[in-house]
């Protein structure tokens, strides 16, 4: 069972008594649903790669049927390689259309980060 503290979580060597008492309220109203969710689509925006890749698709409206290689300056592999994270935690899809894939945002995905950050 989780409890609120008196004090702040130290940090570092900073031990200090709360400023105001609403410093250390926290509510861990997270299902584990949600927390699963959360690190999963924490873990996949976990390396700037995939930050970057994220961003080229999102500054698009629709989808990005273009070469992400080039505007990322990463090898196809490893373009490859952050995009199968960045869909496997649905952040993005994809389909090929003849030699090209093209991707697209998942928007609920986004959202549904965007609120369980919020929420920390």
């Amino acid at each position: 069972m989780i409890t609120q503290a008196s004090r702040c979580a130290p940090q570092a060597s900073c031990d200090t008594e709360c400023a105001t008492d609403s410093c250390c309220e926290t509510d861990f109203a997270f299902t584990p649903e949600q927390c699963d969710e959360l690190a999963k689509l924490a873990k996949a925006l976990a390396h700037p790669a995939r930050v970057r890749i994220l961003t080229q698709i999102m500054a698009y409206d629709g989808c990005v049927c273009g070469d992400l290689v080039e505007a990322s300056g990463l090898a196809q592999s490893t373009v490859s390689q952050h995009i199968a994270v960045l869909k496997e935690a649905g952040l993005v899809c994809g389909e090929a259309e003849g030699a090209k894939r093209c991707y697209c945002i998942v928007p609920n995905a986004l959202r549904s980060l965007r609120v369980l950050v919020s929420q920390l």
